[in-house]
């Protein structure tokens, strides 16, 4: 209990918090990441989020609609976020997508940084986690390139078919985007393209941040 009080003076001011959404298979992601790597922050993916299944047969778990937004635990996510702005670490859970359940009695301790980077397709919709951002990125892209991202990356890493993730996709991955994760571009700070260079939209990102005199914070 002795050690609580000095781990919240590890950081010297409140971390830079930024959230970047968009559709799966936008971009997002691989933008997360490496402004993760450049400004040598805290990624925070939604995706760890997604609630537990284990109480459902098999069967009846890859039926649930993963792209509305009551499929995630944004509540507990928020209280995540706002944990690390405090200078305290979380317990982040672990979630197995090819069972669609956390895994049981493991966690990952996350360490505050000064930036801290919330990513994934709502990570603009919910107004608790809005409201904890200094900036926030929507990553905009065409349905077919998402789709098309979206099933390599599914058969890739998620032990998924063409099949299951082309009719996922039209039946509840594109109606939700419609719905939920486009409008919400609305709340972002700067919008940039999906298909454009990698290296231009961080070019984007880091010149708006500076105009808006964050950068900063980045190296306080």
């Amino acid at each position: 209990m002795q050690d609580q009080p000095a781990q919240q003076l590890l950081l010297p001011q409140r971390p830079l918090i930024l959230g970047i959404a968009g559709c799966s298979g936008s971009g997002k992601t691989t933008l997360a990441r490496e402004l993760t790597a450049q400004l040598n922050a805290t990624l925070l993916p939604l995706d760890f989020y997604y609630r537990c299944l284990s109480h459902l047969p098999p069967a009846d778990r890859a039926l649930q609609n993963f792209d509305h937004p009551d499929s995630l635990e944004h509540t507990l996510l928020a209280q995540h976020v706002n944990t690390l702005a405090e200078g305290r670490a979380i317990e982040r859970p672990i979630y197995d997508f090819s069972t669609h359940t956390r895994v049981p009695n493991r966690t990952e301790t996350i360490t505050p940084t000064q930036v801290l980077i919330v990513e994934g397709i709502l990570a603009l919709h919910y107004e608790p986690l809005r409201n904890l951002y200094d900036f926030s990125i929507y990553v905009n892209a065409p349905n077919q390139i998402c789709l098309n991202r979206r099933i390599y990356r599914d058969m890739r890493e998620r032990g998924r078919t063409e099949a299951s993730v082309r009719a996922q996709f039209e039946a509840t991955a594109k109606p939700m985007a419609d719905l939920y994760v486009i409008p919400s571009a609305t709340h972002a700070t700067i919008t940039v393209e999906g298909t454009d260079a990698l290296d231009w939209s961080i070019e984007q990102v880091l010149q708006r941040l500076h105009q808006l005199g964050l950068t900063h914070r980045l190296y306080a």
